[in-house]
């Protein structure tokens, strides 16, 4: 079986889940006005990254009273920051469902060894039960799984009036899905998910609980200075103002501005929102109408909307063995690689084979309907190639 090749082709091909596609209209020459060449600690250096952290405050409507940080080695670094800090002063429960979750989970017992911790597991595709979830405890999970397309439905689980902090690993969700702030203690995210922007930043979002815990707790464990949050008992406020902890790309920091500002143009966080939901609509309608294809996600209400997870259904693929599938998935992935048409839209290394499509707010719509003909023409390809070997 083959499909008629399409005519049309995505403006854009970039539909990677991470760097992700940079905005519509972007071009290198709107960082011309990047602090190139100058110290972060200049009067124009910290009045940049003030304004990243001022613009990101605007977008995502983040409370006056919560401090948003800017800090290294992105996403990863904001939660290790977090886990280091603040764990360890109470009982932690672990939410896991994807790979990231599971490498908190390994860091909470390997590294920081913790011994009063309750883990819930789930299977890619599926959430942990979620009112087993204990808020009097510390609690850390992911809003939005990169690897699995599976996200937590709201925050209804989370308790108001609980004594445990939540840490929020939700660097796939900012920008894309709405984010409680009344319920999320640490939340932490990446530029180069949502807003197409460079990696290597996190950004770490504190409520006043948080940085409570942070001047009145202090770990078993020594702290590296990348790590270290407070001096002499008090939080170093300098972090949460534009003076990072350590020397921060300029021209990154000009980069997210720009996304920044971009998300303001077009109406803010409703429009992103607005945007992501409408490239997931549009996958979901061809997967209803598609037969050899499903979301690795069951549940709609839980189903992403950036990173979108799919697997290949077909009988003939699914009767392959796991190695089987996975290089039936690759071939897939190969030829519209090869043809300029997706890049980058392979499982993630630990999840089901299958496709991993980036439906995040930078997406044309326009290129996510180009796109689906040519998933149909390379699985055609893809199997025509199986049922001849």
């Amino acid at each position: 079986m083959t499909h008629t090749r399409p005519a049309a082709r995505p403006a854009n091909p970039h539909f990677s889940s991470g760097p992700c596609a940079k905005r519509p209209g972007w071009t290198i020459q709107n960082l011309q006005d990047a602090a190139l060449g100058r110290s972060h600690r200049a009067k124009i250096g910290k009045a940049k990254l003030k304004e990243a952290i001022d613009r990101t405050r605007a977008v995502l409507g983040v409370p006056e009273d919560y401090r948003i940080g800017i800090v290294p080695a992105s996403d990863t670094g904001a939660v290790e920051m977090a886990m280091w800090s603040l764990l360890g002063a109470r009982g932690v429960d672990i939410l896991a469902w994807e790979s990231f979750g599971a490498g908190w989970v390994s860091d909470a017992k390997k590294q920081l060894k913790l011994e009063d911790i309750r883990v819930f597991e789930a299977d890619y595709g599926k959430l942990p039960d979620l009112s087993k979830v204990d808020c009097n405890r510390d609690v850390v999970f992911t809003w939005n799984g990169t690897t699995s397309g599976v996200r937590v439905p709201n925050g209804n689980w989370i308790a108001a009036d609980r004594e445990g902090l939540t840490i929020c690993d939700a660097t796939s969700a900012a920008f894309a899905q709405d984010l409680p702030w009344a319920k999320l203690d640490v939340t932490t995210f990446s530029w180069q998910k949502v807003m197409g922007g460079e990696a290597a930043h996190g950004m770490l979002i504190l409520s006043p609980r948080a940085v409570e815990r942070l001047e009145n707790y202090t770990p078993a464990w020594p702290l590296p200075k990348i790590f270290r949050l407070t001096k002499g008992g008090k939080l170093i406020e300098g972090i949460f103002k534009g003076e990072t902890i350590n020397t921060p790309s300029m021209l990154a920091v000009e980069d997210y501005l720009d996304a920044l500002k971009w998300a303001e143009s077009i109406g803010g966080l409703a429009s992103l929102q607005g945007r992501a939901n409408a490239n997931l609509a549009m996958l979901s309608d061809w997967v209803e109408r598609t037969g050899w294809v499903d979301f690795l996600c069951e549940e709609v209400d839980n189903r992403s909307n950036t990173s979108v997870c799919l697997k290949i259904t077909d009988p003939k693929v699914a009767a392959l063995d796991a190695d089987g599938q996975a290089a039936f998935a690759k071939k897939l992935v190969t030829l519209l690689d090869e043809e300029g048409i997706a890049y980058d839209i392979g499982s993630y290394r630990d999840a089901p084979a299958g496709l991993r499509i980036w439906a995040g707010a930078t997406v044309e719509v326009s290129d996510m309907q180009a796109l689906l003909p040519w998933l149909d023409w390379a699985f055609g390809e893809a199997l025509a190639s199986l049922e001849a070997a």
